[in-house]
């Protein structure tokens, strides 16, 4: 129907149109405008897999001839493409790395098409495929302060112990601090560990590193990607005021049952995959399991291959145990299921005892109703945490804390723009028990609930120049009563293919924290605590109106490609820490009636504190056939300000540089070479001012003191005021792959890996015993050899 049609029939029924106001007029002909293009035009969506394996093919281009319109798949291979008119058109499909595909469509007016497309891979070095996707994901997304860590990457770094592991490629990021090889943590762009959120297919976990820092709870083989956003991060995450670190696994292989074996002087290994139900081609549908476990064994290797370092000097041990489930439909909807259990221990002899374990489970599905172009993402995790230290004194240090999560998101295609808006609860339990440094004892057991809601919307122009994504969350903590609105603001501006322009800023908020003290560089005990009800109302001349951890971020940058192999990224942040509680480490006494004539900040539980972080990255990558190679270097200034003073956290690096290279040998590259060197300037540390005897008048006035022995007491200098020495080391592999040959002629890897740590032996500080007045450092060269099959 016209509009003029329109207006007759209006007539005919006697409604004078003359009395319809003109923008009324307007409205309702866009609105009917709309709605016929709708009737006239149809969509096209569907996966696109590897024809070989199954696994879904990211960032392939989907192009309609006729009419000069296209999409891009995501990273799980989906494409949808709308606003096609109807008729037969011409589908074309390319990536590289795989053969193109031309398709004749007829599509009619209203009716969704469903079209998988299996890509056969073609003679392109797959290495150049990798990397020109990742280009394609910068052009299309904002992508700032952000890292995608694929497992070619990971490959790249230097196997310690034969394996190549998360941890070590992320303390080469750009703003990552790590603390060190023994109980080290990583602190991102200012935040430290508890303000960093790390999830594993959407499982939370509270301590994704062993104690022994060389690992993490991670098995690099089954990793699909990790994505690591150090500032300015979407609405789609919240409940942390620094950072997110988001693993994904892959699906287990969808057509023959595969493995590996490795076994190094650190380590083992083994990792079991294959079909439940073998890939089908015809529409895409197969289940899969994948299951890993590892575990180190260097308390009792060490005393054999590592003598020379000292009698009980490595006595790390831990286990690592992932298992995943996946079943695929053939309309591209999917649900996993999966679970991990680590443990880690670690013994000194006569000195402490620390012990953790984690446990976890889930399962999350993707749903692609029939007629609709809504993906539906809808996710359900249970996760706990368990840690203890045993010291001399025999006083109790615990954490506990366990929780769920459950969230269901939706995610609208329209065109080549996206709207996603999701609905989230997060409940945990964490119980609390610690004597701090001035012999106070501190507990808290507290029941949390959290209900979130976020929408954002990217938005794409005509040209593919600007991309806008504003975003809103919304973290409502339910035990109390906290509301806290979150807007968000991404954007980029391609300014020309090889140089982009990016920004980004937000609020965060976020209701845990941690009890570990800041007069120490390393502290083993990391325990977790909720907002506590005591929260401290004022810090300076700030006041709190919650109990919870907040920051603002600000982030700028600019990305240029030098050509197909090299490029460039520079980025500028400042991150305010507006309000942050920490347990206070200088409480002396009790705070009871008596003691209220005491200075608050020796008898609170509690303290309130703001801070800032800012600085500068600068990073370069090169991608060859052969030769990777990457260089970062980072500008870090972290500040605190308790009330009282303001001070440098124990973490507070101004400059990190991080070199990483390798080279593939030999025609069929079956020979490569790694190799890592990392430089830091000192960490601050307190300073000893003097020692005295510290007497505790048990008997009160009756107490003699010329005849009691009391202990050692320490005069401390002003908070952090001084820098131990710097910090640099290198780390090297070199791995050769023979290729064996089976009697069904099919090809099964074996590597030989060798691999050393701290090459040239540097005695880098771990922390200074005051009580000895004795220098420990962390840990030195440690060379190791590991075999690896797979098949």
């Amino acid at each position: 129907m016209t509009v003029v049609k329109f207006v007759r029939c209006l007539r005919k029924y006697g409604i004078n149109c003359g009395l319809i106001k003109m923008r009324r007029l307007t409205a309702i002909v866009f609105i009917l405008g709309s709605l016929l293009v709708q009737a006239q035009t149809t969509e096209i969506r569907g996966f696109i897999y590897n024809k070989k394996t199954g696994e879904p093919v990211p960032y392939a281009n989907i192009f309609i001839k006729e009419i000069q319109k296209g999409t891009v798949s995501d990273d799980e291979g989906l494409y949808v493409l709308n606003g096609i008119p109807t008729g037969k058109h011409t589908l074309i499909v390319r990536a590289l790395g795989y053969d193109s595909v031309l398709l004749k469509l007829d599509f009619e007016a209203g009716k969704m098409v469903m079209k998988n497309i299996l890509l056969n891979q073609s003679g392109i070095d797959l290495e150049e495929v990798n990397v020109s996707a990742e280009r394609q994901k910068k052009k299309k997304d904002v992508y700032i302060s952000i890292t995608n860590i694929t497992p070619r990457e990971l490959k790249m770094m230097p196997n310690i112990g034969g394996e190549p592991d998360l941890v070590q490629f992320l303390q080469v990021l750009p703003g990552v601090v790590f603390s060190g090889d023994q109980g080290g943590q990583l602190y991102i762009r200012g935040g430290s560990p508890i303000m960093n959120k790390v999830m594993i297919d959407g499982m939370t976990l509270y301590n994704p590193f062993h104690s022994i820092g060389l690992f993490s709870v991670f098995d690099s083989d089954i990793l699909k990607n990790t994505e690591v956003y150090s500032a300015g991060f979407g609405a789609e995450y919240g409940g942390r005021i620094s950072a997110i670190i988001d693993v994904k696994t892959r699906d287990g292989d969808k057509k023959n049952i595969k493995g590996k074996v490795n076994l190094n002087t650190f380590t083992s290994k083994i990792m079991l995959e294959g079909p439940l139900k073998k890939f089908n081609p015809e529409d895409g549908s197969s289940s899969s399991f994948i299951l890993s476990y590892k575990n180190s064994f260097l308390d009792r290797s060490s005393k054999l291959f590592y003598n020379y370092v000292g009698a009980e000097k490595l006595p790390y041990s831990f286990e690592d145990f992932y298992g995943k489930i996946s079943f695929n439909n053939s309309n591209g909807s999917r649900i996993n299921f999966f679970g991990f259990s680590h443990s880690d221990k670690v013994d000194f002899k006569n000195v402490s005892k620390y012990q953790w374990d984690s446990k976890g489970f889930g399962g999350k599905f993707y749903l692609l109703p029939q007629g609709s172009s809504t993906l539906i993402n809808a996710t359900f995790t249970w996760s706990s945490y368990t840690m203890g230290l045993t010291e001399t004194d025999a006083k109790p240090r615990n954490s506990d804390i366990n929780g769920f999560y459950a969230a269901m998101n939706f995610t609208n295609f329209i065109n080549d723009d996206e709207f996603q808006y999701g609905l989230e609860i997060n409940g945990f339990t964490t119980d609390f028990k610690l004597y701090n440094s001035a012999n106070r004892f501190i507990s808290q057991e507290n029941n949390t609930t959290e209900l979130n809601g976020f929408a954002r919307y990217k938005y794409i122009s005509a040209k593919k120049k600007l991309i806008i994504e504003p975003g809103f969350r919304i973290q409502y903590y339910a035990s109390f009563g906290d509301l806290s609105p979150e807007p968000r603001l991404r954007m980029k501006y391609n300014y020309s293919k090889r140089v982009r322009f990016k920004a980004a800023t937000g609020m965060y908020s976020q209701n845990l924290m941690s009890a570990s003290s800041d007069k120490d560089i390393v502290n083993l005990f990391y325990g977790f605590l909720s907002g506590p009800d005591e929260y401290p109302q004022q810090v300076g001349n700030k006041t709190f109106d919650s109990r919870l951890q907040k920051s603002i971020h600000g982030v700028a940058g600019i990305e240029y490609d030098i050509n197909k192999e090299n490029e460039i990224n520079f980025e500028v942040y400042i991150k305010e820490f507006t309000q942050l509680t920490n347990v206070n480490r200088d409480k002396i006494f009790d705070n009871t009636l008596e003691n209220q004539n005491r200075p608050f900040y020796q008898r609170v539980d509690y303290i309130g504190e703001t801070g800032r972080a800012y600085g500068y990255d600068v990073t370069f990558k090169s991608a060859y056939s052969r030769l990777y190679f990457w260089i970062v270097y980072s500008y870090n200034n972290v500040s605190r300000y308790d009330g009282i003073t303001t001070y440098q956290p124990h973490f507070d690096r101004r400059h990190n540089v991080n070199i990483l290279g390798t080279y593939d040998f030999l025609k069929d590259k079956s020979l490569q070479f790694s190799a890592r060197w990392n430089f830091g300037s000192g960490f601050p540390f307190t300073q000893t001012q003097g020692y005295y005897e510290q007497l505790n008048f048990a008997g009160g006035f009756s107490t003699d003191y010329t005849k009691t022995n009391g202990d050692l007491g320490i005069i401390y200098a002003g908070q952090n005021l001084g820098r131990l020495p710097y910090y640099h080391r290198l780390d090297v592999s070199l791995t050769k792959t023979y290729k064996l040959k089976r009697k069904n002629g099919k090809k099964n890897d074996f590597e030989i890996i060798f691999s050393c740590t701290n090459v040239y032996n540097r005695a880098n500080i771990f922390y200074f015993d005051r009580v000895n007045y004795k220098r420990v450092n962390q840990l030195p060269i440690l060379p190791s050899l590991a075999v690896s099959y797979s098949f």
